[in-house]
């Protein structure tokens, strides 16, 4: 297994199917590394690879247990704490998505949180993952203002409930 297999299967495992693994992810959605390297076959060399060279540094690994940081669709409480957002972080999706956005704003869909990137830059790697990227700002410190509560994640991404369309700047 390539390390982009590795690592796409950890997402996959650890963020949407730990059952796979036949376990619940355990509080800050840990789980063993020795189940993971039963279930996959791989090396612990191969797996602290994966996730000390992961460019969005998705994984988390703490002596014998290893966590995706964030971006899950099962139930799991990583223990992130409420944090004071910058004044403006960025949103990078694709051009289709945008009628939905207008209406709607951000919503988590099938995740916990809305993703928020720190850095143009990376959101325009996130928005790239679905062709030509779109980035939208995000009036950060006045949702914050308004009420809305912001964690941010090992990796450095912004996690909120929502944006409502209010708070989003559009590409001109």
């Amino acid at each position: 297994m390539t390390d982009e297999q590795l690592s796409r299967r950890l997402s996959y495992l650890l963020r949407h199917a730990p059952g796979d693994l036949g376990v619940t992810l355990e509080p800050g959605g840990w789980v063993p590394v020795q189940t993971i390297l039963r279930h996959l076959r791989v090396s612990r060399e191969q797996v602290e690879r994966v996730v000390a060279t992961n460019d969005k540094r998705r994984f988390s690994l703490d002596g014998e247990r290893i966590r995706a940081n964030q971006g899950h669709s099962v139930p799991v409480d990583l223990g992130l704490v409420p944090a004071v957002p910058p004044p403006v972080l960025y949103h990078g999706t694709h051009p289709e998505a945008l009628p939905a956005i207008r209406r709607e704003g951000l919503r988590r869909l099938s995740r916990h949180h809305v993703h928020l990137s720190p850095d143009v830059e990376t959101a325009r790697r996130v928005g790239a993952r679905r062709g030509k990227p779109v980035i939208l700002t995000v009036r950060a410190g006045d949702m914050h203002a308004a009420g809305h509560v912001f964690a941010r994640s090992e990796n450095g991404v912004w996690l909120v409930d929502a944006v409502p369309p209010e708070f989003l700047g559009w590409p001109s």
